[in-house]
């Protein structure tokens, strides 16, 4: 951990002011010490993305496809280690960790294979109007930040980075100081792949590196998931650039049951939105809308399931759910426990921390929570649970809108018409219909409302760092 930063094609030593502590939580103690990147290391990142770009974004579609494919390829060759690593730093259980790492492999492969069409897309424009000819160039944005969170790293990292190389960006990768290791796999891929110095760039740090590289006037773009909070900042301070961003944010999503449902399925659906990285994910369905004629009999079902999960170590028990990724968001989980007390809602199943060594919360379900609680409000980020029973469609469809967020939702129904029905009514990005959260890199990902600006996976990734060109020809 010596050398723990990626510039221009170098492993170079922090020069920060912070040193930066790895922890495994299922056991609360450190594992590794880095130390940061200063501002001066950022400015030379950007540097030598600068440098690079000019001979990257004219590098072959065919080239650049055959590196994307190069960095899927050596993920898996280095599938066992990094799924350890997810485990180890992040808590997630071996299925949980094993499918972070195909998801990353399946990324870059995909954006492999829209490099190579890229040359497709610069295409001739019919105009109304004779005389002229036109056409279109699609070119990259330029050099772009990427600014990734803790809860799947390696994950959201190759969502922005795939990409922004295929669209012929270069880039500067700042991973969470929480889980600082895995993506260093990135700069170790570069090496062996022979991409050019320059074209990556992975600089650690805890805020002010963050805020160094989000406000540095080198940049054509920055792309940032995390929270809300930091969010607000990140634009703010790329305004003052006028340079365009990719934010996902946060989310308060809702799961939508209707009494048609076989409760057992129903249960599996609504404990993998809520339990999934011990309800780590923008994406949770944290608020559970049921219709009263399944009300009880689900609600019975699924308190029983949540007090009979096997929560535990990943690395020494087959467990369901891992512990919390970091001190801070135990502390904030218990928080909510106490707001819970406070407002006096009624507990069903968990509530607690658990007493063993770790981050452990138990899974929890709350029902009949107010429309006013803090718990229906906020996103709380941990295996938490809230429910609120529904009459009619009608019901259902403005409580579920009934948020500032608006990133994902899930509709449960045996009328496949209604629910389709129902997921068109929604104001989110993404939803799912009698399924878990499978996420595809063909689909597309992103929010409304206050969860976010733009769209990663999918063709409409890829456009996020492209530049549009137009070339209008006189044929006279």
């Amino acid at each position: 951990m010596t050398t723990p930063h990626y510039i221009d094609g170098r492993w170079v030593e922090g020069q920060g002011n912070d040193c930066i502590t790895v922890h495994e939580p299922a056991l609360g103690l450190p594992f590794a010490e880095l130390m940061s990147a200063s501002t001066a290391q950022v400015d030379q990142a950007v540097a030598a993305a600068r440098r690079a770009l000019p001979a990257w974004k004219h590098t072959s579609a065919a080239a650049r496809a055959a590196l994307l494919r190069g960095f899927a390829e050596q993920l898996g060759a280095r599938r066992d280690p990094l799924i350890a690593l997810q485990m180890r730093n992040n808590g997630k259980p071996r299925h949980e960790a094993e499918i972070d790492l195909d998801d990353a492999v399946a990324t870059f492969a995909y954006y492999a294979d829209l490099a190579e069409q890229l040359p497709e897309k610069n295409r001739d424009v019919p105009l109304a109007v004779p005389g002229f000819s036109a056409r279109t160039r699609l070119e990259p944005v330029g050099v772009v930040g990427l600014i990734v969170p803790w809860n799947f790293p390696l994950v959201t990292s190759a969502w922005k980075l795939a990409p922004a190389l295929a669209a012929g960006c270069t880039v500067v990768l700042k991973p969470s100081e929480v889980t600082p290791l895995i993506e260093q796999a990135y700069g170790q891929i570069a090496d062996v792949l022979g991409l050019p110095a320059g074209v990556l760039n992975i600089v650690n740090g805890k805020a002010e590196t963050g805020a160094a590289l989000s406000s540095h006037s080198g940049l054509e773009k920055l792309s940032f998931t995390g929270s809300n909070g930091v969010g607000s900042q990140v634009m703010r301070a790329s305004a003052a650039q006028c340079r365009p961003v990719t934010l996902e944010l946060g989310g308060k999503s809702a799961i939508v049951v209707f009494d048609d449902c076989d409760v057992e399925q129903a249960v599996q659906w609504i404990i993998a939105g809520i339990t999934w990285n011990a309800g780590q994910m923008c994406s949770a369905t944290s608020r559970l809308l049921v219709q009263d004629g399944i009300a009880d009999a689900l609600l019975a079902r699924l308190q029983a399931a949540l007090e009979t999960m096997q929560v535990g170590n990943p690395l020494t028990e087959e467990v369901q759910m891992g512990p919390l990724t970091s001190q801070a968001q135990w502390l904030k989980v218990a928080g909510y426990f106490a707001t819970a007390r406070e407002e006096g809602l009624q507990c069903l199943a968990g509530g607690k921390v658990l007493d063993r060594d770790g981050w452990f919360v138990s899974p929890t379900l709350y029902v009949d929570v107010p429309e006013h609680s803090r718990l229906w409000l906020e996103e709380i980020f941990g295996p938490v649970l809230c429910a609120r029973r529904f009459s009619t469609e009608q019901q259902a469809i403005a409580q579920a809108n009934d948020s500032r967020f608006g990133l994902v939702a899930t509709v449960c129904s045996a009328e496949l018409q209604r629910a389709e029905r129902v997921a068109d009514a929604l104001e989110v990005g993404h939803v799912w219909i009698n399924s878990v959260q499978a996420v595809f890199v063909e689909t597309s990902w992103g929010g409304t409302k206050g969860s976010g600006i733009g769209r990663e996976l999918g063709p409409w990734g890829l456009a996020a760092y492209q530049s549009v060109k137009h070339v209008t020809r006189c044929l006279g």
